[in-house]
Order: structure tokens, then sequence, then C-alpha cells
């Protein structure tokens, strides 16, 4: 039995030394180099989703050639909207 709870007890410690590890690089990663995204509709078409609606094109944008400003004419850009909720104060706490 106390060896079932060493395996285990190494088995979680290895676990956590990985995720805590692997976590702030791939966060890092997808942040800074490159992601996957996903493209539905027709606003890219014919270039990408062919098919319409029925189907989906998978992309991988190139945060790197972005960051260095080495985009040239024939590339395709894509624009992300930044969400900032701004907070408004109360009327009853206003002076």
């Amino acid at each position: 039995m106390a060896q079932s709870k060493g395996w285990v007890r190494r088995y979680f410690k290895a676990f956590c030394k990985g995720f805590f590890v692997a976590v702030p690089v791939a966060v890092t990663f997808l942040d800074r180099v490159a992601c996957v995204a996903r493209v539905e509709g027709a606003s890219m078409q014919p270039s990408l989703n062919p098919g319409g609606s029925q189907s989906s094109d998978v992309v991988l944008l190139n945060h790197w050639k972005v960051r260095n400003f080495e985009v040239q004419r024939g590339d395709i850009v894509s624009l992300v909207e930044l969400l900032v909720i701004l907070e408004v104060p109360d009327e009853a706490a206003l002076p």
C-alpha cells in the first residue's frame, strides 16, 4: 500500500512539473509566434473555404512576420478585435 502511494505521489509531482512548464510555453507560443484559426463562411472565397458554408478551412496565423513587418502583397491578413469592458460607475456613487 505504501509503495502504491509513492508511485501516485511521483506521478502527480511529475505531472505538475510538466504542466507548469508546458502551459506558459504554449501560451507564449500562441501569443508571439503562431496560432491556428478556422475560416468559416463566404468572406474568403475562393481562396479559402471554397465549399461555402458546408466546410471550413484551418489556417496557421503567423504572428512573427507581422511583428517584424514582413507582410507582402498577396498575403492574407487576419484582424482581431480586442474587446475592452469598462465599468461605468453608478449614478448614486457620483457626488
